[in-house]
């Protein structure tokens, strides 16, 4: 029997990784099924979504405010900002009165943009508790979401805090990455998301679509000789 022959022998499975191409061949009765050849979701700098991808939704996530909320919530909202953030991170820190700023000028109720942070670290100092608190204390008039599965993260692939996705009207992702290119805010020239926002305003396409996060990696949950760790 040839190597061929011995691959495509009656109720063998196999995966053909070759550039983020899957081929998937499988017997199913006798006969065989090709799956077409599939490119693996991602852009330049996310291994998960890209750049016109419908975002991931979610419903019923707590927010410090202590209500439930989806996407579905800002449905009247011309566009809207998901930000994964969180306490302990210093790059999330220093960002902090720049969402605010931006929630000023371009959120709340009578504005066209809602920013929507989210949390899914799960170490004390970015626990719920703790979020409340840090909300309070900075004056977050936008929502701040916790996420205690962690499920919303993965699937928008953020990895760092924190870490911008600017979606349209039609919510699909306009932009995604940092908010700016200075996390420290000194010499910033590039304000990434309102470059963006400006863009969709206008009607015209968004020059800037994706840059490399800047920040401290999601503390992502991951099992350890049968314990979970954060």
């Amino acid at each position: 029997m040839t190597v061929a022959h011995s691959l495509l022998s009656c109720g063998n499975v196999f995966y053909w990784f070759k550039r983020r191409e899957i081929v998937l061949i499988t017997a199913l009765l006798g006969g065989f099924v090709f799956l077409c050849t599939t490119r693996s979701s991602g852009g330049e700098f996310n291994a998960v979504v890209s750049i016109g991808d419908t975002a991931p939704t979610w419903k019923d996530l707590v927010g410090v405010d202590g209500k439930l909320h989806s996407l579905a919530d800002v449905a009247d909202k011309a566009f809207v900002l998901v930000i994964f953030t969180c306490n302990s991170c210093p790059y999330a820190v220093d960002y902090e009165s720049r969402f605010v700023d931006l929630e000023t000028r371009l959120g709340g109720a009578a504005g066209e943009l809602a920013i929507i942070a989210i949390n899914v670290n799960l170490i004390e100092e970015d626990r719920f508790a703790a979020m409340k608190q840090r909300a309070k204390e900075r004056k977050f008039q936008f929502s701040y979401l916790f996420d205690e599965s962690q499920a919303i993260a993965k699937a928008y692939g953020a990895a760092r805090t924190p870490e911008c996705f600017l979606l349209d009207g039609d919510r699909k992702i306009a932009y995604m990455g940092s908010f700016d290119d200075d996390s420290r805010g000194l010499i910033v020239t590039h304000r990434y998301v309102e470059e963006a926002i400006e863009s969709l305003q206008n009607g015209a396409p968004v020059r800037v679509q994706e840059t490399p996060p800047v920040g401290c990696a999601v503390r992502y949950s991951r099992s350890r000789e049968g314990r979970k760790t954060s």
